[in-house]
């Protein structure tokens, strides 16, 4: 008994040890935001076109199969047993593959199918602001604070001023229902998600949460997309590691940012969320040749106000 209480507050000690805290959150913002990128090379990689929608859902289900076994593998040697989740586990699990998985990337998917990798990166920055409203009047985690509320107001004008353009009117500035329409939607899942995800691992295992999620939720997507006449036709060599890198970015950052909102604050962890939008901007232009879109004066406006959003809503007063 006194062995399981040591293991336990050692776990403890580890999650909430800051240094970790802030390596673990940059890692998985970093794996976030190379996701965008990632997504829009592999719909040439598997030559899925912009209207094809039941491969891209298709696409997005596979993906998420293989990261649902990789969470669980990963998870069954580090604890040395089979992860397998109680039955009373199946409730989250479900509330979880609607939102998390199947709602925020169907939505998401549509959207880069639609828009720029710079400008969907800042565009979904949007789920830390909706995860701050949800948090208070939701789910009750938190009180709203003039702080607060004013990061939010930064951070949403950061958010209006990448979709307009400088413009004052979204159509504009070119917006479209499919694509920044498609990601605020994703954005929005992803926050409810955030939300239950730190109610639920109170209670669960998140790792076990987190891997049977992305496992159901993958199967429906897949099936679905395949019911709808989806397919994946490999283009070339680099498509199958493209995609198994894909569902590591699930695996690794879903389960890491998960066990670190389990053990701390909401807070805590979300004020380096800031890092996310950052590494999608740098990440689009690099790999996805959007450098003349992510240097213009409007996305690096939007760009700081986003993040410094984040920052400031996130930060506490010590």
């Amino acid at each position: 008994m006194n062995s399981s209480q040591d293991t336990i507050t050692k776990t403890k000690t580890i999650w909430t040890r800051l240094p970790i805290v802030i390596i673990t959150a940059i890692f998985c913002c970093t794996l976030w935001g190379s996701a965008s990128p990632a997504i829009k090379i592999g719909y040439e990689l598997f030559d899925i076109a912009a209207g094809d929608t039941p491969s891209r859902i298709l696409f997005a289900g596979t993906r998420f199969i293989i990261a649902g076994i990789m969470v669980i593998i990963f998870g069954s040697l580090l604890q040395k047993k089979v992860l397998l989740p109680k039955k009373s586990s199946f409730k989250y699990i479900l509330v979880l593959a609607c939102f998390q998985t199947i709602l925020q990337y169907i939505f998401f998917y549509m959207a880069l199918a639609h828009t720029s990798g710079v400008r969907g990166s800042i565009i979904n920055a949007a789920g830390s602001f909706f995860s701050i409203l949800l948090a208070v009047y939701a789910f009750k985690f938190e009180k709203l604070s003039a702080r607060k509320a004013a990061g939010m107001i930064i951070g949403f004008a950061g958010v209006f001023l990448c979709v307009t353009g400088g413009s004052s009117s979204f159509l504009e500035g070119g917006f479209s229902v499919q694509g920044e329409g498609a990601m605020l939607i994703a954005a929005f899942a992803s926050a409810i998600a955030g939300c239950f995800i730190k109610l639920f691992s109170q209670k669960e295992n998140p790792v076990v949460l987190s891997g049977y999620q992305f496992f159901i939720g993958g199967i429906v997507m897949a099936v679905v997309g395949t019911l709808m006449g989806g397919h994946l036709t490999i283009v070339s060599a680099g498509s199958i590691p493209l995609l198994i890198y894909m569902a590591f970015i699930s695996a690794g950052a879903y389960t890491l940012w998960g066990i670190l909102l389990k053990y701390n604050p909401v807070s805590t962890v979300t004020v380096l969320g800031f890092v996310n939008p950052v590494m999608g901007v740098i990440l689009s232009a690099i790999f996805l040749g959007e450098g003349d879109e992510a240097l213009s004066v409007y996305t690096l406006i939007a760009l700081v106000l986003v993040s410094l959003g984040i920052y400031i809503i996130n930060k506490k007063k010590n």
